[in-house]
Protein backbone atom coordinates (compact mmCIF):
# COMPACT_ATOMS: atom_id res chain seq x y z
CA UNK A 1 0.00 0.00 0.00
CA UNK A 2 1.08 3.80 -0.81
CA UNK A 3 1.29 6.09 1.88
CA UNK A 4 -1.69 7.68 0.53
CA UNK A 5 -3.40 4.37 1.09
CA UNK A 6 -2.10 3.84 4.54
CA UNK A 7 -3.11 7.52 5.60
CA UNK A 8 -6.89 7.16 4.56
CA UNK A 9 -7.02 4.46 6.22
CA UNK A 10 -5.25 5.43 9.27
CA UNK A 11 -8.27 7.95 8.91
CA UNK A 12 -10.93 5.16 8.78
CA UNK A 13 -9.63 3.21 11.64
CA UNK A 14 -9.81 6.44 13.85
CA UNK A 15 -13.77 6.27 12.94
CA UNK A 16 -13.90 8.57 10.29
CA UNK A 17 -16.38 7.49 7.89
CA UNK A 18 -14.82 9.01 4.97
CA UNK A 19 -11.24 10.09 3.89
CA UNK A 20 -9.87 11.46 0.93
CA UNK A 21 -6.77 13.62 -0.39
CA UNK A 22 -6.84 17.04 -1.55
CA UNK A 23 -4.22 19.14 -3.03
CA UNK A 24 -3.96 22.65 -1.71
CA UNK A 25 -4.35 25.91 -3.95
CA UNK A 26 -6.68 28.27 -5.68
CA UNK A 27 -10.03 27.36 -4.95
CA UNK A 28 -12.65 27.00 -7.79
CA UNK A 29 -15.68 28.53 -6.22
CA UNK A 30 -14.39 31.68 -4.17
CA UNK A 31 -15.58 34.10 -7.27
CA UNK A 32 -18.90 32.20 -6.59
CA UNK A 33 -18.13 32.85 -2.53
CA UNK A 34 -17.18 36.60 -3.24
CA UNK A 35 -20.85 37.09 -5.00
CA UNK A 36 -22.61 35.56 -2.38
CA UNK A 37 -21.11 37.74 0.05
CA UNK A 38 -21.38 41.11 -1.92
CA UNK A 39 -25.00 40.16 -2.12
CA UNK A 40 -25.18 40.36 1.37
CA UNK A 41 -26.66 36.63 2.27
CA UNK A 42 -24.17 35.85 4.63
CA UNK A 43 -26.16 38.17 7.07
CA UNK A 44 -24.74 38.67 10.16
CA UNK A 45 -21.82 36.25 9.97
CA UNK A 46 -18.92 39.26 9.32
CA UNK A 47 -16.29 36.24 10.01
CA UNK A 48 -16.75 35.35 6.57
CA UNK A 49 -16.37 38.79 5.18
CA UNK A 50 -13.46 39.17 7.51
CA UNK A 51 -11.51 35.87 6.20
CA UNK A 52 -12.95 36.19 2.38
CA UNK A 53 -9.21 36.15 1.25
CA UNK A 54 -7.89 33.66 2.91
CA UNK A 55 -10.84 31.31 1.69
CA UNK A 56 -9.46 31.98 -2.31
CA UNK A 57 -6.63 29.86 -2.12
CA UNK A 58 -6.33 26.97 0.68
CA UNK A 59 -2.43 27.77 1.07
CA UNK A 60 -3.18 30.96 2.91
CA UNK A 61 -4.35 29.56 6.21
CA UNK A 62 -1.34 28.48 7.19
CA UNK A 63 1.48 28.90 4.71
CA UNK A 64 3.83 25.12 4.06
CA UNK A 65 1.18 23.30 4.10
CA UNK A 66 0.92 21.59 0.53
CA UNK A 67 -1.87 18.70 1.15
CA UNK A 68 -4.97 17.69 3.27
CA UNK A 69 -6.58 14.61 4.26
CA UNK A 70 -10.26 15.23 4.05
CA UNK A 71 -12.74 13.31 6.51
CA UNK A 72 -16.46 12.98 7.56
CA UNK A 73 -18.06 11.54 10.32
CA UNK A 74 -21.35 10.33 10.31
CA UNK A 75 -23.71 11.97 12.74
CA UNK A 76 -27.18 9.51 12.25
CA UNK A 77 -29.40 10.71 9.49
CA UNK A 78 -32.10 8.18 10.83
CA UNK A 79 -32.71 9.67 13.75
CA UNK A 80 -35.99 11.05 14.05
CA UNK A 81 -36.88 14.70 13.32
CA UNK A 82 -37.23 16.85 15.97
CA UNK A 83 -37.06 20.66 17.07
CA UNK A 84 -32.82 20.44 17.24
CA UNK A 85 -30.97 19.74 14.22
CA UNK A 86 -29.85 16.26 14.30
CA UNK A 87 -25.70 17.49 14.49
CA UNK A 88 -26.44 19.44 17.78
CA UNK A 89 -28.46 17.01 19.88
CA UNK A 90 -25.22 15.24 21.30
CA UNK A 91 -21.75 16.42 22.15
CA UNK A 92 -20.06 19.28 20.48
CA UNK A 93 -18.62 17.59 17.37
CA UNK A 94 -15.46 20.19 17.12
CA UNK A 95 -13.49 18.44 19.70
CA UNK A 96 -14.11 14.88 19.08
CA UNK A 97 -12.94 15.74 15.60
CA UNK A 98 -10.22 17.98 16.66
CA UNK A 99 -8.44 15.21 18.52
CA UNK A 100 -9.04 12.08 16.27
CA UNK A 101 -7.50 14.52 13.36
CA UNK A 102 -4.35 15.52 16.36
CA UNK A 103 -4.07 11.32 16.48
CA UNK A 104 -4.22 11.40 13.07
CA UNK A 105 -1.24 13.45 12.88
CA UNK A 106 0.57 11.94 15.62
CA UNK A 107 0.50 8.61 13.56
CA UNK A 108 2.06 10.87 10.28
CA UNK A 109 4.40 12.18 12.17
CA UNK A 110 5.28 8.22 13.12
CA UNK A 111 5.19 7.19 9.68
CA UNK A 112 7.74 10.06 8.10
CA UNK A 113 10.35 11.93 9.38
CA UNK A 114 9.67 14.79 6.69
CA UNK A 115 5.65 15.45 8.66
CA UNK A 116 7.41 18.58 10.64
CA UNK A 117 4.06 20.66 10.83
CA UNK A 118 0.22 19.99 10.62
CA UNK A 119 -2.90 21.58 11.64
CA UNK A 120 -6.32 20.33 12.09
CA UNK A 121 -9.46 22.41 10.83
CA UNK A 122 -13.15 21.77 11.82
CA UNK A 123 -15.39 24.33 10.52
CA UNK A 124 -13.42 27.21 12.51
CA UNK A 125 -10.64 27.93 10.29
CA UNK A 126 -11.19 30.16 6.63
CA UNK A 127 -11.73 27.31 4.49
CA UNK A 128 -14.22 26.30 2.19
CA UNK A 129 -15.03 23.09 3.55
CA UNK A 130 -17.30 21.24 1.25
CA UNK A 131 -15.04 22.38 -2.18
CA UNK A 132 -12.00 21.25 -0.47
CA UNK A 133 -14.26 17.86 0.61
CA UNK A 134 -15.03 17.55 -2.91
CA UNK A 135 -12.00 18.11 -4.30
CA UNK A 136 -10.84 15.35 -2.07
CA UNK A 137 -13.45 13.11 -3.77
CA UNK A 138 -15.61 12.49 -1.26
CA UNK A 139 -19.16 14.16 -2.75
CA UNK A 140 -20.53 16.74 -5.15
CA UNK A 141 -22.60 19.88 -3.41
CA UNK A 142 -26.10 19.57 -3.74
CA UNK A 143 -29.00 22.16 -4.81
CA UNK A 144 -28.97 22.69 -0.89
CA UNK A 145 -25.54 23.86 -0.60
CA UNK A 146 -24.63 20.56 1.51
CA UNK A 147 -22.17 18.36 0.10
CA UNK A 148 -23.62 15.02 -0.51
CA UNK A 149 -21.75 11.36 -1.33
CA UNK A 150 -23.29 8.85 -3.17
CA UNK A 151 -23.18 6.14 -0.63
CA UNK A 152 -24.15 7.84 2.46
CA UNK A 153 -26.23 11.16 1.95
CA UNK A 154 -25.60 14.26 3.65
CA UNK A 155 -25.52 14.25 7.16
CA UNK A 156 -22.25 14.30 8.80
CA UNK A 157 -19.22 16.98 9.50
CA UNK A 158 -16.09 17.99 7.38
CA UNK A 159 -12.88 18.08 9.39
CA UNK A 160 -9.09 18.68 7.32
CA UNK A 161 -5.79 17.71 8.57
CA UNK A 162 -3.54 20.06 6.18
CA UNK A 163 0.01 18.52 6.00
CA UNK A 164 3.49 20.26 5.10
CA UNK A 165 4.16 17.02 2.64
CA UNK A 166 3.55 16.64 -0.94
CA UNK A 167 0.88 14.20 -1.09
CA UNK A 168 -0.89 12.00 -4.83
CA UNK A 169 -4.05 13.88 -4.42
CA UNK A 170 -7.35 11.98 -5.09
CA UNK A 171 -9.51 12.50 -8.35
CA UNK A 172 -12.10 15.41 -7.07
CA UNK A 173 -15.48 14.42 -7.59
CA UNK A 174 -16.44 15.95 -10.73
CA UNK A 175 -20.24 14.24 -11.24
CA UNK A 176 -23.70 16.30 -10.18
CA UNK A 177 -26.06 13.79 -9.31
CA UNK A 178 -29.17 16.14 -8.50
CA UNK A 179 -30.35 16.05 -11.53
CA UNK A 180 -33.52 17.54 -12.12
CA UNK A 181 -34.67 16.86 -8.53
CA UNK A 182 -35.52 20.24 -7.05
CA UNK A 183 -37.33 18.63 -3.26
CA UNK A 184 -34.31 20.40 -1.16
CA UNK A 185 -35.73 23.76 -3.30
CA UNK A 186 -39.06 23.54 -2.89
CA UNK A 187 -39.25 22.06 0.81
CA UNK A 188 -37.92 25.26 2.53
CA UNK A 189 -40.27 26.90 4.53
CA UNK A 190 -38.61 30.20 4.45
CA UNK A 191 -37.95 30.08 0.79
CA UNK A 192 -33.87 31.10 1.41
CA UNK A 193 -33.02 29.46 -1.92
CA UNK A 194 -32.59 32.12 -4.39
CA UNK A 195 -31.54 29.50 -6.98
CA UNK A 196 -29.70 26.06 -7.10
CA UNK A 197 -26.43 26.00 -4.79
CA UNK A 198 -27.41 29.79 -3.42
CA UNK A 199 -28.71 30.18 -0.13
CA UNK A 200 -30.03 33.30 1.54
CA UNK A 201 -28.92 32.67 5.15
CA UNK A 202 -30.80 35.64 6.17
CA UNK A 203 -33.81 33.79 5.40
CA UNK A 204 -32.55 30.43 6.77
CA UNK A 205 -34.08 28.75 9.69
CA UNK A 206 -30.66 27.44 11.07
CA UNK A 207 -29.08 30.78 10.34
CA UNK A 208 -32.26 32.42 12.09
CA UNK A 209 -31.80 30.18 15.38
CA UNK A 210 -28.26 30.06 15.64
CA UNK A 211 -25.85 32.38 13.86
CA UNK A 212 -28.28 35.81 14.04
CA UNK A 213 -28.31 37.40 17.33
CA UNK A 214 -30.96 39.64 16.08
CA UNK A 215 -35.22 39.52 16.93
CA UNK A 216 -36.59 37.30 14.28
CA UNK A 217 -38.81 39.03 11.13
CA UNK A 218 -42.31 37.86 12.71
CA UNK A 219 -42.73 36.33 9.37
CA UNK A 220 -40.86 33.72 10.14
CA UNK A 221 -42.57 33.03 13.48
CA UNK A 222 -44.93 30.35 12.14
CA UNK A 223 -42.31 28.24 9.79
CA UNK A 224 -40.20 27.93 13.06
CA UNK A 225 -42.92 26.45 15.33
CA UNK A 226 -41.02 23.72 15.39
CA UNK A 227 -37.59 24.76 15.54
CA UNK A 228 -35.85 25.88 18.73
CA UNK A 229 -32.39 25.07 17.05
CA UNK A 230 -31.35 25.03 13.48
CA UNK A 231 -33.50 22.71 10.78
CA UNK A 232 -32.71 20.08 8.67
CA UNK A 233 -35.85 19.73 6.19
CA UNK A 234 -33.79 20.53 3.08
CA UNK A 235 -31.88 17.23 3.86
CA UNK A 236 -34.50 15.54 5.33
CA UNK A 237 -36.30 15.17 1.44
CA UNK A 238 -32.77 14.66 -0.18
CA UNK A 239 -33.76 11.26 -2.27
CA UNK A 240 -29.79 10.65 -1.24
CA UNK A 241 -30.47 10.56 2.52
CA UNK A 242 -33.71 9.28 2.01
CA UNK A 243 -31.66 6.22 0.56
CA UNK A 244 -28.75 6.39 1.69
CA UNK A 245 -28.69 7.66 5.44
CA UNK A 246 -27.51 6.27 8.17
CA UNK A 247 -28.15 5.14 12.07
CA UNK A 248 -26.50 7.43 14.77
CA UNK A 249 -23.26 5.27 15.06
CA UNK A 250 -20.79 7.53 17.40
CA UNK A 251 -22.34 7.46 20.93
CA UNK A 252 -20.92 10.56 21.96
CA UNK A 253 -23.45 12.18 19.24
CA UNK A 254 -27.05 10.56 21.01
CA UNK A 255 -29.49 13.19 22.22
CA UNK A 256 -28.87 14.22 25.82
CA UNK A 257 -31.53 13.57 28.18
CA UNK A 258 -33.33 16.99 27.90
CA UNK A 259 -33.17 16.54 24.11
CA UNK A 260 -34.88 13.13 23.60
CA UNK A 261 -37.79 12.77 22.58
CA UNK A 262 -39.24 16.55 23.27
CA UNK A 263 -41.08 18.46 21.04
CA UNK A 264 -41.06 21.89 20.28
CA UNK A 265 -43.17 23.43 22.96
CA UNK A 266 -42.17 21.15 25.25
CA UNK A 267 -38.76 21.87 25.06
CA UNK A 268 -39.04 25.62 24.38
CA UNK A 269 -40.95 25.71 27.94
CA UNK A 270 -38.25 24.11 29.87
CA UNK A 271 -35.69 26.68 28.22
CA UNK A 272 -37.53 29.46 28.71
CA UNK A 273 -37.48 28.49 32.43
CA UNK A 274 -34.00 28.11 33.05
CA UNK A 275 -31.49 30.78 34.80
CA UNK A 276 -28.02 30.12 33.84
CA UNK A 277 -26.53 28.00 35.78
CA UNK A 278 -29.27 25.38 34.37
CA UNK A 279 -28.81 26.67 30.94
CA UNK A 280 -24.82 26.17 31.83
CA UNK A 281 -25.41 22.60 33.43
CA UNK A 282 -28.35 21.28 30.42
CA UNK A 283 -25.56 22.57 27.80
CA UNK A 284 -21.90 21.93 28.52
CA UNK A 285 -20.48 20.49 25.96
CA UNK A 286 -23.08 21.33 23.48
CA UNK A 287 -23.12 22.68 20.32
CA UNK A 288 -26.21 24.74 20.72
CA UNK A 289 -24.04 26.79 23.53
CA UNK A 290 -23.44 29.07 20.14
CA UNK A 291 -26.44 30.45 20.76
CA UNK A 292 -26.61 31.41 24.20
CA UNK A 293 -29.44 31.09 26.42
CA UNK A 294 -30.38 34.76 25.26
CA UNK A 295 -30.82 33.12 21.94
CA UNK A 296 -32.07 30.01 22.98
CA UNK A 297 -34.93 31.81 25.01
CA UNK A 298 -35.06 34.58 21.54
CA UNK A 299 -36.27 31.08 20.25
CA UNK A 300 -38.17 29.42 22.55
CA UNK A 301 -40.55 32.70 22.49
CA UNK A 302 -41.07 32.35 18.53
CA UNK A 303 -41.50 28.89 18.21
CA UNK A 304 -44.83 29.45 21.13
CA UNK A 305 -45.54 32.39 19.26
CA UNK A 306 -45.44 30.38 15.82
CA UNK A 307 -47.80 27.57 17.56
CA UNK A 308 -49.73 30.23 18.81
CA UNK A 309 -50.40 31.88 15.24
CA UNK A 310 -50.56 28.17 13.46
Amino acid sequence: MSFEQRLKAQALGLGFDLAGIARLGPVATHAAFADWLAQGFHGEMDYLQRGAELRADTTRPEPGMRSAVVVALDYGGRQPAGPVARYARGDDYHRLMWDRLDALLAWVREQRRDAARGRAYVDTGPILERELARSAGLGWIGKNTMLINPEMGSFFFIGALFLELDLEPDEAFQADHCGSCTRCLDACPTGAFVAPRVMDARRCISYLTIESRSAIPDEYHSALAEHVYGCDICQDVCPWNVKFSRDLREPAFAPRPLLAGKDAATLAQQILAMDEDAYRESFRGSAMKRAKLSGLQRNAEVVLSGRRGS
